[in-house]
């Protein structure tokens, strides 16, 4: 790593609100070394008209201006608050350089700006595209990755994440369990520098199964897979009814929580820490973070959208850098 932290920040969605949040970021000022990758005349004149001077230089390796731009040019000009096809190919094109710098060392970590899943299947036929954390898996050769957010003092990985309620029980398999916590155990270790991580993990039914009464995954999967990886040495506490494990008394003593599917976990991370909340992709070969909203396209140009997520996102990412590196 360089003397300071280089982060990669891919700009999103041209039409909706990356382009000016990451031109508000760069405006702040920041001890790691911010590389915004996209159009550069839509970077500035979208920091333009949120009253921002975005004279940055254009981006090479050897410098180390506290800001630049790695141009990446638009297919077609876009307008604020309105969706093109057309650029489509663009989005990606940003994350593949950014993926790409990581893999190769010359960015310590990415920070990813909200893109459209839409736009982007749309206009790349041919090409299904299921969101950022998977097009980073497929394209840094991974086989599993796991989604965690961070904010407001909690971090909640999850055991399964966009799958109908339905679904989720078939989805929780020893495999994939015991999979999912050896990922967050190792980075919470190499990434956040914790040397034995406390994890606590919520059961699926309601009070944790009570004893098989309110079903048995509990039983017949999650707690052979805590067993098991007990006797390796990992700190793990659970499986507790998740409607009393997000309390004091648990959380001061953990690290982090695996929740078993989206909703059960995100609702309280999101109560604590709504609008500066970060999510992170475990599991990857290179740290990657992000913003845990859309691209708001009823506010993209208007300078009115909050900042905080992606001030959050960038922030820890430095910090992951930083552990990474020592």
């Amino acid at each position: 790593m360089t003397a300071r932290a280089v982060l990669a920040i891919t700009t999103g969605e041209p039409a909706g609100v990356g382009p000016e949040l990451a031109a508000r970021i760069a405006a702040d000022g920041h001890a790691a070394r911010l590389v915004l990758i996209g159009d550069r005349a839509l970077i500035a004149g979208r920091a333009t008209a949120i009253g921002i001077d975005a004279d940055w230089p254009e981006y090479r390796p050897d410098a180390d201006d506290a800001v630049a731009i790695l141009h990446v040019p638009l297919t077609r000009p876009a307008v604020a608050g309105e969706l093109d096809t057309a650029n489509a190919r663009y989005v990606l094109d940003t994350l593949d350089i950014a993926i790409d710098g990581c893999q190769e060392g010359r960015f310590d970590a990415m920070v990813t700006a909200p893109l459209h899943k839409g736009v982007i299947n749309e206009g790349c036929p041919g090409k299904f595209f299921s969101g950022h954390t998977e097009y980073l898996a497929d394209h840094t050769n991974t086989r599993q990755v796991v989604m965690m957010l961070v904010g407001g003092g909690l971090r909640v990985a999850l055991a399964t994440t966009h799958l109908p309620l339905q679904e989720v029980s078939a989805a929780l398999t020893a495999d994939s369990l015991a999979t999912t916590l050896a990922i967050l155990h190792d980075d919470l270790r190499s990434k956040f520098g914790i040397d034995n991580p406390r994890i606590l993990v919520a059961g699926l039914n309601p009070h944790a199964g009570e004893s098989g009464h309110l079903g048995r995954e509990e039983i017949d999967v999650i707690e052979p897979v805590l067993e098991k990886l007990r006797a390796t040495g990992m700190q793990l506490t659970g499986p507790l009814p998740a409607d009393t494990l997000f309390q004091p008394k648990y959380l001061q003593n953990a690290d982090a929580v695996l929740a078993m599917y989206h909703d059960q976990g995100l609702p309280v991370l999101k109560f604590a820490s709504f609008g500066n909340g970060v999510n992170l992709t475990l599991g990857l070969p290179i740290i990657r973070t992000s913003v845990d909203h859309g691209t708001a396209l009823d506010l993209a140009g208007k300078g009115t959208a909050d900042a905080g997520s992606l001030r959050a996102a960038v922030a820890l990412a430095a910090e992951l850098a930083s552990h990474h590196a020592a």
